[in-house]
């Protein structure tokens, strides 16, 4: 187990709009190194706010945020953080529509440097894997959207990195789609060791999780407080 792969979210606040909109209030989370948590809740509960934060593509108000290790407020280099911790999946997969498959894999690796030849190399494994590898050459376009979340999910393992996190990854799929696309995302987070943090509206995924974690009105909920924690426990 990597225990260095864990998460501490510690009374974390986050406001918008010059504090009229409070996305969290004191949130608290801890997430074991390789643990596969689900983070539940109404929407505007601050899930991906939340997300956002662990992925340092925002700040928080006040609050302390260590991921990996990795004390995020004292991070001199974000960008170097992220290309190299952290792998995101969207809900919306968020690739480039002019680069094909292959290419879209290899953006993050341009971060830490790596040979063109091993780039591509990778991305063909990563595409292998995850089982759209005749599919390399396609652009976003030409695939359905199993297969773009499919390519979204090897992108995001393209760095090697320690915390997968997953933001609603089959809220635009169908459900035998969405499934495909979950099973897969488990298993990859399983074999590789990494930590998983999946956002989820839907109850039936968030029960697969190791434990699942629900929020309200920006904060964590007790155990006693929460149905679908309870469910889960029993």
């Amino acid at each position: 187990m990597n225990e260095t792969a864990g998460i501490d979210v510690n009374d974390v606040h986050k406001a918008y709009e010059e504090g009229r909109i409070q996305a969290l209030a004191g949130m608290n989370l801890h997430v074991a190194g390789n643990e596969y948590v689900a983070l539940v809740g109404p929407s505007g509960c601050g899930k991906s706010t939340l997300l956002h934060l662990i992925a340092a593509l925002d700040r928080p108000d006040s609050g302390t945020i260590r991921v990996a290790g990795h004390d995020l407020a004292h991070e001199r280099d974000l960008s170097h953080y992220r290309a190299r911790h952290v792998g995101i999946v969207f809900q919306l997969h968020n690739l480039l529509p002019t680069l094909t498959a292959l290419e879209n894999v290899q953006v993050p690796m341009f971060e830490t440097g790596v040979r063109a030849g091993e780039r591509e190399r990778r991305a063909r494994r990563l595409l292998e894997l995850v089982a759209v590898g005749e599919r390399a050459g396609n652009r976003p376009a030409e695939l359905s959207g199993g297969e773009r979340q499919r390519v979204a999910i090897a992108r995001a393992l393209a760095n090697e990195p320690e915390v997968l996190l997953a933001d609603e990854p089959t809220g635009s799929l169908d459900s035998a789609s969405g499934l495909h696309v979950m099973e897969l995302l488990e298993s990859v987070s399983r074999e590789r060791g990494a930590t998983l943090v999946l956002v989820t509206h839907a109850p039936e995924l968030a029960l697969r999780a190791d434990r699942v974690v629900q929020m309200l009105d920006g904060r964590d909920l007790p155990a006693a407080d929460s149905p679908l924690r309870a469910a889960a426990l029993a």
